[in-house]
């Protein structure tokens, strides 16, 4: 097998992060015009994802060497083959897989290492529906363990838990009263949980872990507003006459009808907001930067730094804005530092870091697999090495051989 000049370069232009949407489609298609006998990429039934990975890469690592002899990228370093090996190993969607890694480092030369088995005291099961509901009283309700049913009754405003775990608020609305419009409501989800609810002018809402939202019970007067932190994702019901307005630390997001996600964790360094559908209007009027509102067309992402400037970028991996919904982590080139974040919200584990890891992945995981099923993949790449302790993840450069 002879790997074509073209697809080299697509494969460095990966590896830099300029290859175009376009690109990874033809790399991918490539990919899969292979003859499998010719690659040998079938798993054998009883061969395990370390051997099947551990195969892959050899294969790859091999052919990719021999090609680098003929006089194609002669300039490339054993670290870039590498990750070319590993940029190829993500379109391995057709056998099951999607795991890939690269890693920056100071260093042009690798170090041989093999996977090392996490070291497992306990395991820990993924997070779920899990929510605390405040009412305007003052009074909680731990929504995992309440019944289906009617769990409040807030003047004419029944709260209502069905039975595939959405909380629902419904209204009579011939006995709605003055009083119903000062009532607000929040929602707190801890890590390890989320949590769905419609509010009462029919939007959806779905939070992450670690999210939260505060919201009136009933809307009312010239605009609809909510409150939120952490990571939520909205489907807003239409009303051209009472915008949707979302505060979210000292940026404001106005809507008339749309889908979109926010990540606003205060761990991270900025306030993402991608939208899938409709159009939304971007303001920081919490801080005097005399800059203009920002409007997204579907398909962008707006990022809102410390400082409150706000930076649009076009093409957004709407996808992997909204995986967690789906039960994914899913990363485009994203330091491991950010997915163990993720993962630590999603466990409700803590992280603490040996040596410098300073890696990068590509891939898509699963959420409903134990922490250590996660770890297991992750290890895979063979460049960082997990351990876990009771609630608490160390993570290490993997150890050469």
């Amino acid at each position: 097998m002879q790997l074509p000049k073209n697809i080299l370069v697509l494969i460095e232009k990966y590896h830099a992060g300029t290859i175009s949407q376009r690109e990874k489609i033809l790399l991918n298609e490539w990919y899969h015009s292979f003859n499998d006998s010719e690659v040998e990429l079938i798993a054998d039934k009883n061969e395990t994802e370390q051997q099947l990975a551990e195969r892959i890469n050899s294969r790859l690592l091999e052919t990719i060497r021999k090609e680098n002899k003929q006089e194609v990228r002669k300039s490339w370093s054993t670290w870039q083959i590498t990750a070319a090996a590993a940029t190829i190993m993500l379109i391995l969607l057709s056998i099951g897989y999607y795991w890939m890694f690269s890693y920056k480092s100071s260093k042009h030369g690798i170090v041989k290492t093999a996977p090392q088995k996490t070291i497992l005291k306990n395991d820990i099961a993924p997070g779920g529906n899990k929510a605390i509901l405040t009412l305007a009283d003052g009074s909680s309700i731990i929504l995992d363990s309440a019944s289906n049913g009617t769990v409040s009754k807030q003047g004419n405003i029944k709260v209502q838990k069905l039975s595939n775990g959405l909380l629902a608020y419904s209204i009579n609305v011939k006995k709605v009263a003055k009083s119903d419009e000062a009532l607000f409501n929040t929602i707190i989800t801890p890590r390890g949980g989320q949590y769905q609810v419609t509010l009462s002018d029919g939007t959806k809402v779905w939070l992450d872990a670690a999210s939260s939202i505060r919201f009136p019970v009933l809307f009312t007067g010239p605009e609809r507003k909510v409150v939120i932190t952490g990571e939520v994702y909205f489907e807003v019901a239409k009303n051209k006459n009472m915008p949707f307005k979302v505060e979210v630390n000292s940026s404001e997001i106005e809507v008339l009808g749309t889908h979109f996600n926010v990540n606003a964790y205060k761990d991270e360094s900025s306030i993402k907001t991608t939208l899938l559908e409709g159009k939304v209007k971007l303001t920081v009027p919490a801080l005097s930067l005399n800059q203009p509102p920002k409007y997204l067309m579907p398909g962008q992402q707006a990022d809102i730094n410390k400082a409150g400037e706000i930076s649009v970028m076009d093409n957004a991996d709407t996808e992997a804005a909204v995986a967690w919904m789906h039960g994914h982590f899913q990363f485009e080139s994203a330091d491991l530092k950010s997915i163990l974040r993720q993962i630590a919200r999603w466990y409700d584990v803590d992280v603490e870091y040996e040596g410098n890891v300073d890696l990068h992945f590509t891939g898509q995981l699963t959420r409903n697999e134990n922490v250590s099923k996660v770890f297991e993949k992750l290890a895979l790449t063979g460049v960082v090495h997990f351990e876990i302790e009771g609630r608490k993840i160390l993570v290490s450069p993997q150890k050469p051989i």
